[in-house]
């Protein structure tokens, strides 16, 4: 099929079947490290190493999470902004050139001297992450089906003085200098091709992609964990077979998960220890299985 103006749009897959005739091509088998540690440093990592940065950080001004911050030592809300910020520095440090950094994160609403006040983490998180050096491309809004629609804050049914329901969060899209280049037919580049299906749906703007529940009883503490569907979708959109994608708030695992299934090497780093059981478990990884060098667990998947 040729769109108008002669561009075929069935290109990548018949290329990559030429490719794949001519060659025996498999997906490479990755590497995977957890590391116990605070993400605002990095130094396991080489500048350059990783392609990719999938997360979804603590969101600050959130009341589940204000006891991590508190364990920081934030007490503002701009404290807050500048820890992540340090983390964000530290990804452009160890991002190629070319390579992406994918941020989940919502605003908040909290009642602050007995007035409701929006704390706009988004915004706050485009302007750090420009004023570091990332490009500022298009963000994903991605709305959340499970929350409810009737849900609001304010008086009833009186008008003014009811707000909007926050029911939307936000998926930052930032690139490190200017767009990567490939050799010609890369083969792990075409064997990680997506359909045209998959490329008018993940491409658009706004995504409507079920919640998980934001708690375990597993878990030593409350979690917010973001469905596996939402880092499967930006590995699959910004990194190739064979890339290295980091999360640098790892939580229970769940892009480490998708670097997996989808054949990329992954780094994840985690402060909270008491959250390893989980994490292997959501891998479907043994202990026994890992390689164990200090604070850092090392782990093969073919």
């Amino acid at each position: 099929m040729r769109q108008r103006g002669g561009a075929d749009t069935t290109f990548p897959e018949r290329a990559l079947s030429r490719l794949l005739r001519r060659q025996r091509v498999e997906p490479p088998p990755t590497r995977h490290r957890l590391i116990l540690g605070d993400s605002r440093d990095m130094h396991e990592l080489c500048d350059g190493e990783v392609q990719l940065v999938v997360t979804s950080p603590p969101y600050p001004m959130v009341e589940i999470w204000d006891e991590l911050f508190e364990t920081m030592g934030c007490r503002t809300y701009r404290d807050m902004l500048n820890y992540l910020g340090e983390v964000w520095r530290e990804c452009y440090r160890v991002l190629c050139d070319g390579g992406y950094l994918c941020i989940n994160i919502g605003d908040a609403l909290r009642r602050i001297d007995s007035a409701f006040r929006l704390f706009p983490n988004h915004a706050e998180t485009i302007k750090q992450c420009e004023e570091i050096g990332f490009n500022v491309l298009p963000y994903i809004l991605w709305k959340k089906p499970t929350n409810r629609p009737d849900a609001f804050l304010g008086s009833g049914f009186l008008p003014p003085n009811a707000y909007v329901t926050l029911d939307c969060e936000y998926i930052l899209i930032f690139r490190k200098g200017r767009p990567r280049r490939f050799k010609p037919l890369d083969p792990y580049r075409y064997l990680s091709h997506y359909s045209r299906v998959e490329r008018d749906v993940w491409f658009s703007q706004i995504w409507e992609v079920r919640g998980t529940r934001q708690e375990s009883r597993e878990a030593p503490r409350r979690l917010a964990a973001y469905p596996y569907e939402i880092p499967y979708r930006l590995v699959r959109m910004y990194s190739v077979m064979g890339d290295t994608v980091l999360d640098p708030f790892l939580g229970t695992g769940t892009t480490m998960l998708a670097a997996m299934k989808t054949h990329r090497n992954s780094v994840g780093y985690e402060i909270d220890a008491s959250l390893l059981p989980l994490i292997w478990k959501r891998l479907g990884i043994k202990t026994k299985q890992t390689r164990t060098e200090g604070r850092v667990y090392e782990f093969t998947y073919q």
